[in-house]
C-alpha cells in the first residue's frame, strides 16, 4: 500500500477529543485507520520571512508535519481570500465577498510555500490528498515543481453554481487549476453538478461519466460524502459522564426536554433564525413553555473577522432577549455557550438531548448531524431536524427536513419533533443509522482512494 500524503490548511492533534469541525474529525478518523504524513499549517505566525523546514511529530500510525506563516501569510492567505473571498463565494453570500488583489497575491505565494515545503518529504510512490478550498492552486505548484504522484483534492465545504463563482475575479484561473488534480471530491451531488455547469459553460468541456478531459489527461470527478466513524461515536456517547448525568437526571425529574444545537460561530449556520424559531415555538405552543430549553453551542472561530464579531454580538443579544422574555425563576429557555467542549462530553450531550437542531443557510455536509444520530438510544431515540440546505438531507431524508429561513417552519417541526411517538422515532433512528454506517469514515476514505490510486469511480453516493 503506498503512503498516504494527508494536507490541509491545519493540521489537527489526532489525540485531542475537542470538536475540531468536519475536516477535522473526518480526517483524523479516516487517517487513524490507514496511517500516513497530515501536513499543513501549524497555527504559528512569524513576524519575518523564512522558508520553513517541516516540523515532524509521530502520532501512532500518523507522521505530523507543520509549518509556520508570517503574518502577512495570515493576513492575505487566511483572512484574506480563504476566508473573506473564498468562504463567503462557495456559501453564496456574493454581500460578504472582500476581493483585494493582495489578498490572491498572498493565497498563490501560501500555496507555493506548501508546495516548497512538501516536495521535500515526499517519495516518489507517495498519494496526495489535498483538501479545502484553502489550497486549490496547490496541485498546479506541485506539478511546476515535478511532482508525477497521484494528486486528489477534496472540497468539504459548498461547491457554488457557475453564475455565482464568476462572480469573482480569476474564476477561472481558480477551477483550471482545480482541474490539476488527478481526483476532484465533492460532497453532494449538487455541488458535482456546478462544476459540471461551469466546465460546461466556461471551459467547452464535459463530465462524462464521472471524467473531465482536460488536455491529454483525465481527471476524475464525483460525489463522495463524508462520515464519522459510526462506533467509536456510538461507544463514546455510551460512555458515563457524571456531569451530563446529573443535569439529565434533574430535567428527567422537573420534566423537561432539551433542543441541542453545536456549531462553529459562523454566518452560513443559520444561528440567529435558529433561535428565532426557538423563540416562535414558545409563542406557537405555550404548553412548551417550561418543559423545554434550546442549548447552543457555539465554537469561536476567525474572530478577526468583522462578519463573525457581529453575529456574536447579534447571538448574545438574541438569547438575552429569548431568556428576558420567558425565562421563569427556575428556567431558562436558552443556554448559550460560547466555546469549545470536548467531544466526548458533546456525544454525552446529544445522548441527552431530545432535539437535534442542525439548520445551516449551507453547509458542505455537517457531521454533527451524523453525531446526533450515532449518539441517540435505539430504545429512545431523539429527532433530527436539519436544514435541507446541509450537504447530510442528500442523504439522511427520515431527518425532520426544514427551510432555515421559515422560522415558522422550523417551530413547527420542533414541536413535531417533541410530540413525535416512540414508535415512530425508533423507525427513523433505524434507518438513519443504516444510511451513517453506509456511509462512514472508512466509506468515504476507501471510495475516494479507489479513485485516486486506481482510477475507479464506485457508487460512493
Amino acid at each position: 500500500m503506498n503512503r498516504l500524503v494527508v494536507v490541509s490548511n491545519r493540521v489537527a492533534d489526532v489525540q485531542r477529543s475537542t470538536q475540531a469541525g468536519g475536516l477535522a474529525v473526518g480526517l483524523a478518523d479516516s487517517l487513524r485507520q490507514r496511517g500516513g504524513v497530515w501536513m499543513g499549517w501549524d497555527g504559528q505566525t512569524l513576524k519575518y520571512e523564512e522558508e520553513p523546514e517541516p516540523r515532524i511529530r509521530k502520532i501512532g500510525a500518523v507522521t505530523q508535519a507543520t509549518i509556520p506563516l508570517t503574518e502577512q501569510d495570515y493576513a492575505e492567505y487566511y483572512l484574506g481570500f480563504s476566508n473573506s473571498v473564498l468562504w463567503p463565494l462557495f456559501h453564496y453570500r456574493l454581500d460578504l465577498v472582500e476581493y483585494k488583489t493582495a489578498f490572491l497575491e498572498g493565497y498563490r505565494r501560501v500555496n507555493a510555500k506548501f508546495a516548497n515545503a512538501l516536495v521535500s518529504i515526499l517519495q516518489p510512490e507517495d498519494v496526495i490528498w489535498i483538501h479545502d478550498y484553502h489550497l486549490i492552486p496547490l496541485a498546479a505548484e506541485l506539478r511546476q515543481r515535478g511532482c508525477k504522484q497521484r494528486i486528489g483534492f477534496f472540497l468539504h465545504i459548498p461547491f457554488p453554481p457557475p453564475e455565482i463563482l464568476a462572480a469573482v475575479p480569476r474564476h477561472r484561473w481558480l477551477v483550471e487549476s482545480l482541474l490539476e488534480f488527478d481526483v476532484i471530491g465533492f460532497q453532494t451531488n449538487t455541488d458535482l453538478g456546478n462544476l459540471q455547469h461551469y466546465v460546461e459553460d466556461h471551459l467547452g468541456t464535459e463530465i462524462t461519466e464521472g471524467r473531465i478531459k482536460v488536455g491529454e489527461r483525465e481527471v476524475i470527478a464525483g460525489c463522495f460524502p463524508i462520515g464519522i466513524d459510526v462506533d467509536a461515536f456510538v461507544e463514546m456517547a455510551e460512555r458515563p459522564n457524571d456531569e451530563v448525568q446529573i443535569e439529565t437526571h434533574r430535567r428527567e425529574i422537573l420534566g423537561r426536554r432539551q433542543i441541542i444545537g453545536v456549531d462553529r460561530l459562523d454566518y452560513t449556520k443559520g444561528l440567529p433564525d435558529r433561535l428565532r424559531a426557538f423563540a416562535r415555538l414558545l409563542e406557537l405552543y405555550p404548553e412548551m413553555r417550561k418543559s423545554v430549553a434550546l442549548m447552543q453551542i457555539a465554537t469561536p472561530t476567525r474572530e478577526e473577522v468583522e462578519a463573525y464579531v457581529d453575529i456574536r454580538k447579534e447571538l448574545e443579544a438574541l438569547s438575552g432577549a429569548i431568556n428576558g422574555r420567558f425565562a421563569d425563576f427556575n428556567w431558562t429557555p436558552v443556554r448559550y455557550i460560547h466555546g469549545t467542549v470536548p467531544r466526548d462530553a458533546l456525544a454525552a450531550l446529544y445522548r441527552a438531548s431530545q432535539v437535534g437542531f442542525v439548520t445551516p443557510l449551507r453547509d458542505g455536509m455537517n457531521l454533527v448531524a451524523k453525531e446526533y444520530v450515532a449518539a441517540q438510544s435505539p430504545e429512545n431515540p431523539g429527532v433530527l431536524v436539519l436544514s435541507k440546505f446541509a450537504g447530510a438531507a442528500e442523504d439522511l431524508h427520515e431527518a425532520l427536513i426544514v427551510n432555515p429561513y421559515d422560522v415558522d417552519d422550523m417551530a413547527r417541526n420542533l414541536c413535531r419533533a417533541l410530540t413525535m411517538p416512540l414508535e415512530e422515532r425508533q423507525e427513523r433512528h433505524k434507518a438513519l443509522m443504516e444510511r451513517i454506517r453506509k456511509h462512514d469514515a472508512k466509506h468515504w476514505l476507501d471510495t475516494f482512494m479507489a479513485a485516486l490510486e486506481k482510477g475507479e469511480i464506485k457508487n460512493a453516493a
